[in-house]
């Protein structure tokens, strides 16, 4: 069931006395049945929110609809896991307390020195490497040994032999981190520590009761909360007890002597696409900048994105973009391919056919409202498609390139470098902390000894013990500026490596605050996902920060992250002011040319995308 932002979701007991007869309203993918009209109404409109997560695969931002397809998806992967390592990943994962990643990683690990019956791997065979399957796994004298199967050109077994366990290998592994992990959230019901499911512990012969430790945990734990609970009883007899921030931002009342707080800045709207799509613009040219490398598009600004998609005619920056999406989609072989060979197509997108690719796509995606345009692009009139229609074709494309093998490896890639430069950042800080804690006993016993120096009347003793003071205290200011550098320098390789840009955080009202890396303006997304607006300026960002009740919850965290990354989004902002200004002298110098000499359109700044050369591109 997916979760309600991320919170655990009942659906609706269906009425009661419920007659045959009696009209009703059925949400159709829930099949929860309303009598009231306004009630179905008010449901409906909560499940097409993007509030939802899918609770396999943890991707949020989903209608609920498309939580419950990506849990399907997720729940489909997770049992392809070949059958012959359930036992073993679910052993693995009975009662463990390791995080998911790092419980993935172990597993993972394992599985590549270990073999099972069943199982497809390599080994070398008259010189050659010839894959085989494991019939039977055999123990002699100590040493593990496998009686295999040689497949044959067809994936026929031709004959068996006996070898080394050690002589065996993969070429890739049996399963992959991302569906071991689907497969571990699949098999649990608790995850601190983990405990698979009764059946499934059942039916592969795992214990299920906990290990001697994990239950000295729970008593320790439970006795902890009932003294809690003997606490809060004592509290409510208590007529006067105060109020415990944070709370619900919308129970927070502002002090009567603090007037700056909710005296938010306006938000600029100067959008030239329709507010209701920034979302997807966003959501477009962040993939297009994230995936450049691997797509062969060289980066451009969000403002020639949205230039381009207003533009009335084809033009070159849209084109590239499409074509792009097109041959990652071509070379992974999947559903757009198959539709391309069907049609034998020929495969090579140039500035002529892209259209030609477009119209099978929007044919492909089996919606009404974009396949409805697929005459207009055959005419050559895509300029002249509405822009949020274009930005919705475009979205569309995205969610389908991020299906790829080639997007999926490299998420998988960068998740696997984040979680080890997360691990390197803290060792990093534990061994911080161990050496402050040694430096600070070392520096009491060393004030201990300048004491009794002092006390003894030996002033030579207590002069040289001041000095050595000082010259440690250098020492120590040197070793700190080093360790701020150091971990300043792991925290900016972690957000390089990050997978996709996720919200600031929530006011109190659930607008959601939006930071991306290549674009020098803080946006601001309603709670409804309706409408947007930005902040341009350094002065509007003091003052959003000052406006925020750190009373409450949600404005609480915000603030923290707003101060977090504060020097990077002032710099980002006063940077795209800086550039604002050098446009508009730019444009005014255009300006007087055209008095004297008819200036070019491409001329003009806001027309810069019409000089877009894709620099990256394969030829």
């Amino acid at each position: 069931m997916p979760l309600f932002n991320k919170k655990p979701f009942s659906l609706m007991e269906p009425p009661k006395d419920l007659d045959s007869k009696e009209k009703v309203f059925q949400i159709r993918f829930t099949k929860e049945i309303f009598r009231d009209y306004q009630e179905y109404l008010k449901r409906l409109n909560l499940y097409r929110q993007r509030v939802w997560t899918c609770k396999m695969s943890g991707k949020t931002n989903l209608t609920f609809e498309e939580a419950l397809v990506s849990e399907h998806n997720a729940m489909e992967k997770a049992r392809s896991i070949p059958t012959e390592l359930m036992a073993y990943v679910l052993r693995m994962t009975q009662y463990s307390t390791l995080g998911l990643h790092e419980l993935v990683n172990k597993i993972y690990a394992n599985l590549l020195e270990e073999v099972f019956e069943g199982i497809e791997l390599h080994a070398n065979k008259d010189g050659s490497v010839v894959p085989c399957k494991i019939l039977k796994i055999l123990d002699s004298d100590g040493t593990k040994m496998c009686e295999v199967g040689w497949f044959g050109r067809e994936k026929t077994l031709i004959n068996t032999s006996v070898v080394k366990a050690s002589d065996l290998f993969y070429r890739r592994a049996p399963v992959s981190r991302n569906t071991l992990k689907l497969f571990i959230r699949d098999s649990t019901t608790q995850t601190t520590p983990w405990v698979i499911h009764e059946n499934l512990a059942k039916k592969y012969g795992i214990p299920v009761d906990p290990p001697n430790n994990i239950m000295h945990k729970k008593r320790r734990k439970r006795e902890e909360n009932e003294t809690e609970d003997g606490r809060k009883k004592m509290k409510d007899g208590d007529t006067h007890v105060p109020i415990k921030y944070p709370i619900d931002d919308l129970l927070v009342r502002p002090n009567a002597d603090d007037p700056a707080l909710f005296k938010r800045p306006p938000l600029a709207t100067d959008f030239r696409v329709p507010r209701c799509s920034v979302g997807d613009l966003l959501m477009v040219w962040d993939f297009c900048s994230s995936f450049g490398r691997v797509l062969r598009l060289s980066p451009f600004p969000l403002t020639d994105m949205e230039n381009a998609i207003c533009h009335k005619e084809s033009n070159v920056l849209l084109v590239e973009v499409h074509a792009a999406i097109f041959h990652l989609l071509i070379k992974d072989k999947g559903d757009y391919f198959s539709v391309l060979q069907n049609k034998k197509r020929k495969l090579k997108v140039s500035l002529v056919t892209w259209t030609e690719f477009l119209c099978d796509f929007l044919e492909m995606t089996k919606s009404e409202e974009l396949s409805g345009n697929i005459a207009s692009v055959r005419r050559g009139y895509y300029g002249l498609i509405d822009t949020d229609i274009k930005l919705k074709i475009l979205r569309e494309l995205v969610e389908e390139a991020i299906k790829t093998s080639a997007i999926r490896e490299i998420l998988s890639e960068r998740v696997d470098q984040k979680q080890a430069l997360n691990a390197t950042k803290r060792e990093s800080t534990k061994k911080d902390k161990e050496e402050q804690s040694l430096h600070t006993e070392i520096a009491m016993k060393n004030e201990e000894n300048q004491t009794d120096a002092v006390q003894d009347g030996n002033e030579s003793v207590d002069e040289l013990a001041r000095g050595k003071e000082e010259k440690d205290k250098n020492v120590s200011r040197s070793k700190t500026e080093g360790k701020r550098h150091r971990v300043w320098h792991l925290e900016t390789e972690i957000e390089k490596l990050s997978i996709r840009s996720s919200p600031l955080g929530k006011d109190r009202h659930y607008n959601r605050y939006w930071f991306f890396r290549r674009e020098g303006r803080l946006f601001v997304e309603s709670a409804d996902f309706r409408e947007w607006g930005y902040y341009s300026t350094k002065e509007e960002l003091d003052a959003l920060m000052g406006s925020l009740n750190v009373k409450g919850i949600r404005e609480r965290a915000l603030k923290r992250q707003l101060e977090k990354f504060y020097n990077k989004l002032s710099n980002a902002l006063e940077k795209r002011t800086k550039d604002i200004v050098n446009k508009m002298l730019l444009e005014e110098g255009v300006l007087r040319r055209s008095t004297r000499v008819r200036a070019q359109p491409k001329d003009n700044p806001s027309m810069a995308f019409l000089k877009y050369v894709n620099k990256w591109k394969d030829n």
